[in-house]
């Protein structure tokens, strides 16, 4: 029997993610909420003790004696998330990134991405692709799951935080959630990524027919059926995140919130309800960093983790939006509950958005077959 020890993978540039259907919201709000529930029941596995981290990273040391070592800027890090999913999946890959906030000064996005997917039983190198829009639109559809389930269904007015690309996927995913959805407010720091924002709006959503520019977290906030947090920022001192604020926040808001985030506390009460994307990807940064963890990762669902440890919250008033997805808890419950969503982002929706584009090229013929060996020199 002749063995066949070939292996071609496939390129994939960004327009050809693009041709593969990369930015078909509603198609990854649906792929999302399957991840989820099989996130539910435990069909997956990430990095890290328990399974659940959100990958590994390299950070530059604030004082180095080596003069070509990067410095510590915003955003300045390289990191690696891989992630095995199953199900219909049953695909594993790994995301990897460097990221420098500087890049906007060389007209470049803060992030540049590569995703890898790999087949589950070799090893093998099945795609190598773009990933940038692979990620923005798996991060945007996250919260576009959230209020599928979570906010009202005749929800109207959107606020937003940040215009930047996580402000535009966000604003298509709840779009593919909630139809009804008339009105925008946004609050940006310049005038080019607003511009950006309010052109994009009105091209891509005619059925938007008010868009208003405000120039506070309050005014993002106050009167809005489902706001999100787009921003990005400094990390370090939790007082200074965007705040939310519980006189600003009427009855029946579904907040999601994947960037900086803190809260006051009329919002840690209980009768506001707290979901997490997954609780274990929490329960693994409360691990692997210093406390309060907050201060470390600005993200929302943090600070619900140093709650608990601080016995301001009880363990069992956080909520998986796994659980909520797979009908095993409720979602709204009444029109006027209060729920805010923390998202922290995982590498298993890299691997269910990329083996989803990956299987729409095989099927169209887009992107560019290389060859990795013929026969292996080692073995």
């Amino acid at each position: 029997m002749t063995e066949d020890t070939r292996i071609d993978f496939l390129y994939l540039s960004e327009q050809d993610m693009l041709a593969a259907g990369v930015t078909d919201m509603p198609a990854c709000v649906d792929t999302m909420e399957e991840m989820f529930a099989l996130l539910y029941h435990g069909d997956y596995r990430m990095a890290g003790p328990n399974s659940d981290s959100h990958g590994a990273a390299i950070s530059f040391p604030e004082h180095s004696p080596f003069p070509t070592m990067p410095k510590p800027t915003a955003d300045r890090r390289f990191m690696a998330m891989p992630a095995y999913l199953g199900g219909r999946f049953g695909t594993t890959g790994v995301k990897w990134y460097g990221s420098n906030i500087a890049n906007r000064e060389k007209g470049l996005p803060r992030s540049i991405l590569m995703f890898t997917l790999n087949d589950t039983d070799t090893g093998a190198p099945l795609a190598h692709m773009s990933a940038n829009l692979l990620s923005a639109y798996r991060t945007g559809a996250v919260p576009g799951v959230g209020a599928r389930h979570l906010a009202r269904k005749d929800s109207k007015v959107v606020g937003i935080m940040g215009p930047g690309v996580m402000g535009k996927t966000s604003l298509s995913a709840f779009m593919a959630a909630c139809p009804s959805i008339d009105t925008v407010k946004v609050k940006g720091r310049g005038q080019k990524s607003l511009n950006s924002f309010l052109s994009w709006v009105r091209e891509t959503y005619p059925q938007i027919t008010t868009v208003e520019v405000v120039d506070s977290i309050e005014a993002v906030v106050r009167d809005s059926d489902i706001v999100t947090f787009c921003n990005s920022g400094a990390v370090g001192d939790p007082s200074t995140y965007p705040m939310v604020r519980r006189e600003w926040v009427r009855p029946g808001t579904f907040l999601a919130m994947p960037a900086l985030c803190n809260m006051d506390e009329g919002m840690e009460k209980a009768d506001i309800r707290k979901v997490v994307d997954n609780t274990g990807l929490y329960e693994a940064w409360f691990h692997e960093l210093p406390k309060p963890a907050h201060v470390h990762v600005p993200i929302i669902g943090v600070k619900f983790m140093d709650m608990i440890a601080e016995g301001r919250m009880a363990k069992e008033d956080l909520e998986d939006i796994g659980k909520i997805v797979a009908g095993d808890a409720p979602g709204r419950k009444d029109d006027d509950e209060i729920i805010i969503m923390s998202v922290g982002g995982m590498p298993v929706e890299d691997v269910a958005w990329g083996t989803v584009i990956y299987r729409n090229a095989i099927e169209k013929g887009i992107g560019v077959k290389l060859n990795l060996w013929d026969v292996p020199v080692l073995r």
